[in-house]
């Protein structure tokens, strides 16, 4: 065994085979794979191995596609041929009208990334599966590529061109500890000896947060018992004369495919279990639970009506095994949050339909930093301190449950919350208020018109519509107030700071005391990699100068990771987090400045505090700082609080507010008023996939500036010219809005792919940001956008529609 490479992976299932191959592709071939036994031997041995391009973002589709390409590839290798079935076809089927309006959704999604899925009635899902009951069956989502894999001679043949291409692999080889030196290489101490390292990466599968703990590190990670049953031969398999597709039902909670002669019948049972969540057996491998039929039998009633024929067969193997779960079923891949050259590809509960695509996203990250397309759905730092095993335990088990049930608009399920709350949550609970969660806390989603209110969830407008409308029009009209829970803010003190910044940001980083800017940080290759609110609080009793860096909530370990790792270990600068620390009252409207005079003392006026200004003050007797910024494109006003006095300043507010009929607001009123101002979200429409110019950032761009991270790579994209662009579209329909993901059409052709929509109750506007080809982004240019599968009338318009000078914001 080398004691020394550049890369070492641990663990030898579909995860670390594939990250182990595609490092080689990707010119790293001084690599090494440590398995602790035989590879495959955990999860990956028993995988129902099934492989569908079927996926709910752009990111999971094109990674699947990947992989499917692979593996065919795989497959016509007349040196190490690998089985596999592809092309059998699946079909996800649906027995609601929101279920099928999804379905068309994710069609539309699918198409964006070359891959076509068809939406198929019951009666031609029938046809197609012919041992299927088309009872209480409204049609399906048929994916022609699907088909299954052999795990075992996968893996095999990927670690073979591995080695072929310079790659050690060491099998029955223990990791027994991990050392991390202060020049951020490691040492992976083995039972056969030491391996020095640049780069380690985490593929432990259901053992991860085994490997986690030598590093110090805790995973989001849990595991769940997970039963199938090969059946006997069924007669009427052999008389279709073709093979059997592959089928997934959200209706009886079960999945089955062509196994032989018979069928491999996998269940999502409701009295579902985790597994080693007191630890692992150091003998498991190669290893299955007992059975635990009576588990599954509700499931197996289902399965029986949806499928008749099994009434009629027998069961000839029951395999009960470990598969892993994260908070939100995706896997965690990418850098490993708070480390340095740490790595991790885990919780990958489809493993080995989609692995091929993650080892490819993964080593492309390892290699050149970023990968091609934005991988923030799997990135493991989407997570943040909330993210514990036991949180993922309670989550996986809804999951579980929910399999094949896809996650609606606006949907927040119930398991493990509330996780993350304010002083406030209660308070805004009694007063009506609806909660959804972002990166756990709990916040205002919209406020209840009455205690029995509930919404109907799908891919249309629904009775939510006409609150929002009411909130929008009193904060147009008046003033609103609603609370920002876990935005993230880091304190930046030291002498470099604004020296630090102004590398980091490419535009202008604000100088001037108890001013406030935004600013864009790019990755070297001149994408967008963050964006961030940069406030300078001049020398108080309350701290010393600093500047407060703020951005998404989900963005803290992210932006965290960032800053630090550019850090130059001669520059004068410390980050602290407050995220946990304070929270945001937001006060919006052309009253606003009138409830926070009545609120807190010193003159609130235009040319005392214009925009953007920033001020220390109290608010009743709460201690806060006032941001003179807005995201709604009204006169609008942050107001940052210490947890320990929100409720406080949130009574004064409340009791100042009172005669100027201040009404509470939530995150579905600021989505649409965003929408109608051109603002942008972080992960939404601001991606690692394009640079500031073709996001329509242009005038937070400074090139004169003697440098900042990704200059030299934006001027290259800047001569070169843009990709895509970013444009409002107006959307002729008030049915539904145009989800992310959707696809934009002209003469049949695919021309650009929506990253928001929403109603502007302001404009009267459906509205949607979508990136387009840039010949199309004049406004005026006409197109259909595919709205739940209805090609629909759409037209760029010009970015902010609302207000387009500015003026209410200024006032």
């Amino acid at each position: 065994m080398r004691d020394q490479v550049r890369a070492v992976v641990i663990g030898g299932g579909i995860a670390g085979c594939s990250t182990l191959y595609h490092l080689t592709q990707e010119g790293w071939t001084d690599v090494m794979l440590i398995e602790r036994d035989e590879l495959t031997s955990g999860t990956t041995w028993h995988s129902a191995a099934q492989v569908t391009n079927f996926g709910m973002t752009q990111t999971m589709v094109g990674l699947k596609s990947h992989s499917i390409a692979l593996y065919k590839d795989l497959r016509d290798d007349p040196d190490y041929p690998v089985g596999y079935n592809y092309g059998d076809g699946g079909i996800r089927l649906a027995n609601t009208p929101e279920q099928m309006d999804g379905y068309r959704h994710f069609a539309s999604m699918a198409a964006g990334m070359g891959v076509e899925f068809e939406v198929i009635d019951a009666e031609e899902c029938a046809r197609r599966h012919p041992l299927i009951s088309t009872d209480n069956l409204l049609g399906g989502l048929w994916d022609g590529s699907d088909g299954h894999i052999d795990p075992a001679q996968l893996c095999q043949a990927l670690a073979r061109r591995a080695r072929l291409a310079g790659a050690e692999v060491n099998r029955h080889t223990s990791v027994t500890d991990l050392t991390q030196h202060a020049d951020g290489t490691w040492t992976v101490h083995t039972d056969k000896g030491d391996v020095r390292c640049e780069v380690v990466i985490n593929a432990g599968g259901y053992r991860c947060n085994e490997v986690g703990a030598m590093m110090g590190v805790e995973h989001p990670v849990a595991s769940m018992e997970h039963q199938y049953f090969l059946t006997e031969d069924i007669p009427a398999i052999a008389e279709a004369g073709h093979r059997m597709p592959l089928l997934r039902c959200p209706i009886s909670d079960y999945y089955c495919r062509q196994e032989k002669g018979g069928l491999l019948l996998g269940f999502y049972e409701q009295d579902c279990r985790t597994w080693g969540m007191d630890g692992i057996d150091p003998k498991f491998t190669n290893a299955l639970c007992p059975d635990d039929l009576d588990r599954v039998t509700d499931v197996l009633e289902g399965a029986f009506e949806r499928m008749p024929a099994l009434m009629e067969t027998g069961i000839r193997q029951v395999v009960n095994g470990p598969i892993t779960y994260t908070i939100d079923g995706a896997p965690l891949v990418g850098p490993i949050p708070g480390k340095r050259n740490a790595y991790c590809i885990i919780g990958l509960r489809a493993g080995l339909g989609e692995g091929g695509g993650h080892g490819w996203l993964l080593a492309q990250q390892i290699v050149h930093g970023e990968a091609e397309y934005d991988t923030w759905v799997i990135d493991p730092r989407r997570f943040t301190g909330h993210a514990s095993v036991e949180l993922t335990a309670l989550k996986a088990i809804e999951d579980y449950q929910n399999e094949f049930r896809f996650h609606f608009p606006h949907e927040h399920r119930p398991a493990g919350r509330p996780m993350k709350t304010t002083p406030l949550t209660q308070t805004l609970v009694a007063e009506g208020a609806e909660m959804g969660t972002v990166n756990g806390w709990e916040r205002i989603d919209y406020i209840k018109p009455s205690p029995d209110f509930h919404e109907t969830l799908g891919f249309k407008f629904n009775e939510v519509h006409s609150v929002v409308a009411e909130e929008v029009a009193a904060i147009a009209s008046g003033v609103g107030m609603t609370e920002v829970s876990g935005f993230n803010r880091f304190e930046l003190t030291g002498a470099d700071v604004h020296e630090f910044l102004d590398r980091m940001i490419c535009g202008t980083v604000p100088r001037r005391p108890n001013r406030v800017g935004l600013g864009y940080l790019l990755n070297p290759y001149g994408m967008i990699k963050a964006e961030a609110t940069i406030a300078n609080i001049p020398a108080s009793p309350r701290g010393p100068d600093r500047v407060w860096y703020g951005s998404a909530a989900a963005s803290e370990f992210h932006d965290m990771d960032w800053l630090q790792s550019h850090l130059r270990p001669d520059e004068d600068v410390q980050i602290r987090s407050l995220t946990n620390a304070q929270t945001i009252l937001v006060l919006a409207g052309p009253k606003a400045r009138d409830v926070l005079s009545a609120a807190s003392r010193g003159d609130w006026s235009a040319s005392a505090f214009p925009w953007l200004s920033l001020r220390e003050t109290h608010i009743g007797i709460a201690p806060a700082t006032v941001l003179g910024v807005s995201f709604s494109g009204e006169l609008a006003y942050e107001i940052h609080v210490p947890n320990e006095s929100l409720l406080a300043a949130y009574t004064a507010l409340r009791a100042a507010g009172r005669e100027h009929g201040l009404r509470l607001f939530g995150s579905r009123a600021v989505e649409s008023m965003r929408m109608e101002k051109g603002f942008l979200h972080w992960k939404s429409d601001i991606l690692t996939e394009f640079d500031p110019f073709e996001t329509g950032l242009d005038r937070f761009v400074k090139l004169d500036k003697s440098d900042f991270i990704g200059k030299d790579a934006l001027l290259e994209r800047k001569a070169a010219g843009p990709q895509r662009r970013l444009v409002t579209l107006s959307v002729d329909t008030d049915e539904a809005p145009a989800h992310g993901g959707a696809s934009l059409r002209m003469n049949g052709e695919i021309v650009g792919t929506v990253t928001s929509g929403d109603w502007g109750h302001r404009t009267g506007l459906n509205l949607a940001l979508a990136f387009i080809e840039p010949a199309l982004a004049t406004p005026g240019t006409e197109m259909t956008v595919d709205i739940i599968g209805v090609p629909t009338p759409a037209k760029v318009i010009e970015s902010g529609p609302y207000d387009p000078t500015y003026a209410r914001m200024r006032s």
